[in-house]
């Protein structure tokens, strides 16, 4: 279990031991003044029995409080805070442990896309008489549930993807409120096997969704052994105030015993501090102020610091990813999680360009180099965002899977030891003493056995047009041809009986009149 991802052998340390204790020191001291501004009334009473200091107050229509959270009220929630979570999969093999004390690192899709963008090849007549030329054209379209359904399956086949965020907004006809949640999280469980973590956008969805893991997973114990599913609550709205509604979901989720990510995401320059030590500081204590709560609600459950920093633009205070800081800030992040031993769900792999071509690959294999560097258990945004997180392109999701697996070949260990040198001393003598002195025989042994990485596989042969997209489009459509992993039809069937709210046409053992 948890063979997936890659272990990083030496983390990097962007922060220094005195550092790290003086962003601690900062962090608790911000939740002491000003303290966090609190308007969830349930939270505030869980704090205030810690010896929290409460202040209400009035912000427009609603009713909220200063809480000056105490310095020791926190370190207690850490201590309780489990240093291993385990998320569930439907292939035991797919499980994912997040080990704090451990430096393996997992990669995952994310963001809630409102555009799915793919490759339409269309063939042009070239001017010089060179004949015909095929070019990728990009088509944009708004998400949907068949569309969340398609980047499902095609996760499940990417080797390097390790758990799945759902990626596209389903924007349906019958898609409401009330009905929301269900059918995204079925449209993941039923189309791959991997771990499958998400929001829920109506706390009143959260019993539905959670039965409906129970039921595939066999029961209440087992869910809890094996967790299907996981979640994700934005608690903390930057700066430093606790959201009313997400309180709640994170409340009930903690009792519920399932994981749950603490996702912070201010943004430099406009929501948080832009300099290092601002920034880390104020992400860092509202992550803090989140696991606290869950703790208090529910010591022991299983808890994850999620750090999402991103940096404004100067010039229209929109988010921006691909650069330098956005490294800076996440790095310093997956170092104070470890310092905590809670595990750390980080950030990489997403840029600003709009389509793919060279910004789209420099901005992601910048952050999808660095960032893992730090060790975070989960990186998620790793696969197919454009245009920050507005769009899922699924031919950069393929690239970029293989962009992962050139930087988990990148962080493998170098292989020097005494038995290796023995070997390497019998290959030399051996080739000095052979007629052509060629090491090839012995190259393409370790290529066929995966020990040396086999180059890019996306290389076209025309020497004056890349090709790299159109090749993409057609492994995509090879991936979509490949049988769906679904649900049983008896466990379909009983989920579907059971649960109300799902859409029938997502049921592919009932035909839909």
């Amino acid at each position: 279990m948890s063979e997936r991802g890659v272990i990083i052998s030496n983390p990097y340390d962007r922060l220094s031991k005195e550092q790290v204790e003086l962003i601690d020191k900062t962090s608790l001291e911000l939740l002491q003044h000003p303290g966090i501004l609190c308007y969830h009334e349930e939270s505030v009473a869980l704090l205030e029995k810690t010896g929290a200091i409460i202040k209400k107050t009035k912000e427009g229509e609603h009713d909220a409080w200063w809480v000056s959270i105490p310095p020791g009220a926190v370190k207690e929630a850490l201590e309780t805070a489990p240093s291993k979570v385990t998320l569930g999969a439907r292939v035991p093999e797919n499980r994912v442990v997040l080990d704090a004390e451990k430096t393996r690192v997992h990669f995952g899709s994310g963001s809630e896309t409102n555009y799915w963008l793919e490759v339409e090849p269309e063939t042009y007549i070239s001017k010089d008489n060179k004949g015909e030329r095929v070019f990728p054209i990009m088509k944009k379209k708004r998400g949907n549930l068949e569309l969340l359904c398609r980047s499902a399956h095609l996760a499940d086949q990417f080797e390097n993807l390790d758990f799945f965020i759902r990626n596209v907004n389903v924007q349906d006809a019958d898609i409401t409120t009330d009905n929301k949640d269900v059918n995204v999280f079925f449209a993941a469980l039923n189309n791959l096997t991997k771990p499958v973590i998400s929001g829920v956008a109506d706390l009143e969805q959260l019993e539905k969704v959670v039965k409906m893991a129970e039921i595939i997973a066999g029961g209440s114990d087992e869910l809890r052994k094996n967790p299907l599913v996981a979640f994700i609550t934005s608690v903390i709205k930057s700066p430093l105030q606790v959201v009313d509604e997400t309180a709640e979901k994170l409340i009930a989720i903690a009792r519920l015993g399932l994981p749950v990510v603490i996702s912070t995401s201010p943004q430099g320059g406009s929501t948080a501090p832009i300099d290092d030590v601002g920034m880390v500081a104020q992400v860092n204590a509202e992550a803090l102020a989140g696991i606290t709560i869950n703790q208090l609600a529910n010591p022991g459950a299983p808890v994850i610091y999620g750090a999402v920093p991103v940096r404004a633009r100067m010039d229209d205070l929109h988010d921006m990813y691909g650069v330098p800081e956005f490294c800076h800030y996440t790095m310093a992040c997956a170092q104070m999680a470890r310092y905590y031993k809670v595990p750390c769900y980080s950030t990489a792999g997403v840029g600003d360009a709009k389509v793919p071509g060279i910004q789209a690959t420099m901005e992601k294999m910048l952050t999808h180099t660095m960032v893992p560097l730090a060790a975070p258990g989960l990186v998620h945004y790793a696969f197919g965002l454009l245009d920050k997180t507005q769009t899922f392109c699924p031919e950069q999701a393929l690239l970029d899977n293989h962009q992962i697996g050139m930087i988990k070949f990148l962080q493998r260990e170098s292989g020097v030891s005494s038995d290796t040198v023995e070997k390497t001393k019998k290959v030399v003598e051996e080739v000095m003493h052979s007629p052509y002195r060629m090491y090839a025989r012995y190259a393409r042994g370790m290529l066929r056995r995966g020990e040396i990485f086999s180059g890019f596989p996306f290389e076209g042969e025309l020497e004056d047009q890349d090709q790299t997209l159109l090749l993409a489009h057609e492994k995509i459509k090879e991936m979509e041809q490949t049988e769906v992993k679904h649900l049983s039809e008896e466990i379909c069937n009983r989920i579907f009986d059971k649960i109300p709210g799902l859409l029938p046409r997502l049921n592919p053992y009932r035909e839909v009149k």
